[in-house]
């Protein structure tokens, strides 16, 4: 039996943020017949033991994430008991991480001392390098700046960069925190994964959200008939995400909220309000088709010249890594999205 050589699956859950995790492009599938000497084997024994170094751990969480189909139907439980001839493909995003290069890229910085640095990221920005966009990324921004005041970077993975510890959708502006020490990166990684730091956001949804506040506590895993795709799913099939909202004003036709997330599930908010028929303006990926239902051509019209969820990363509160002081950012919402606002309430 061939076995493969060690690859990266999904891991245990230390970092408490996905948001840091590329995972919207997906890497050629592996493939496995099931021979007659492992038939009735589990199936998370039987990947664990084709995929050499890897955990039964990390197959169970690369099943709860619908990266795993025997006979071309979505594998549901890791003690399935396969057969012979089945056949058995593993679908894993690509992680391959990519070293920012310097580029001079103009950057919002909101705040910066010797232990990080706060950026107000633009819309149709990436927050760093990954598959299809290995320039003109935040990322890239940021270690050309800081090799301009020679910082010496934290070191990820045997690569230079700037100690990124969560990141926002290209669509989603606002606020970013990167560390510029390898003791700042551990001391804001922990923070996440505590839960202890602040996000908040400002989003416009189609229709009237009746209840001033609300919480949305449902899983979310990768969508199982589109992979570029995040959904509500079973708990056994996903993640843990937790996600409260407040109306700040209400239209005829839209409702602005503000969000806080407890969680940073991967396209967490978007799936969430997507999941309480409130999905947010401007969003392609989750829009339902309410853009067409909208009576006005010209907030119609409004909302094409979008081109991105109306989603805005407003205030960011951390701990700070050398001091303990509770920082406090904000950031305004952004040309465009006022724009938009302004042209509802006319």
């Amino acid at each position: 039996m061939t076995k493969i050589e060690p690859i990266e699956l999904p891991d245990e859950d230390k970092s408490g943020d996905d948001e840091n995790l590329p995972t919207d492009v997906a890497a050629e599938p592996l493939s496995f017949i099931v021979p007659a000497e492992s038939a009735e084997t589990r199936l998370d024994s039987f990947l664990a033991s084709m995929i050499t170094g890897t955990s039964r751990s990390q197959i169970r969480k690369a099943i709860e994430l619908c990266m795993v189909a025997v006979n071309n139907k979505p594998a549901l439980k890791p003690a399935y008991a396969i057969s012979e001839g089945d056949q058995i493909t593993l679908t894993l995003p690509d992680r391959t991480p990519l070293e920012a290069k310097p580029e001079p890229i103009p950057l919002n910085i909101v705040y910066e001392d010797d232990d990080l640095i706060v950026v107000n990221k633009p819309a149709g920005m990436v927050t760093h390098p990954g598959a299809g966009a290995g320039s003109g990324t935040l990322a890239n921004g940021l270690v050309y700046h800081l090799n301009q005041i020679s910082v010496a970077l934290p070191r990820r993975g045997g690569t230079s960069r700037p100690g990124i510890v969560h990141r926002l959708d290209v669509g989603t502006s606002g606020l970013l925190v990167a560390a510029k020490t390898d003791q700042a990166h551990l001391s804001l990684a922990n923070q996440f994964q505590d839960r202890t730091v602040y996000k908040n956001y400002l989003a416009l949804v189609y229709g009237t959200v009746n209840d001033d506040s609300g919480v949305i506590n449902a899983s979310v895993g990768r969508d199982s008939k589109n992979r570029i795709k995040m959904a509500v799913v079973g708990e056994e099939h996903g993640r843990s995400a937790l996600t409260h909202y407040r109306v700040v004003e209400r239209f005829d036709e839209f409702t602005l909220l503000e969000v806080e997330i407890k969680t940073g599930r991967t396209h967490q908010i978007r799936v969430h309000l997507t999941f309480i028929k409130h999905p947010i303006v401007g969003d392609s990926t989750y829009d339902t088709g309410r853009l067409n239902n909208i009576r006005s051509a010209r907030l119609r019209a409004g909302i094409q010249k979008l081109k991105r969820p109306f989603l805005h990363a407003a205030r960011l509160s951390f701990d700070h890594p050398a001091t303990g002081e509770r920082m406090n950012f904000s950031a305004p919402l952004p040309d465009d999205l006022e724009k938009f606002l302004r042209l509802i309430r006319d």
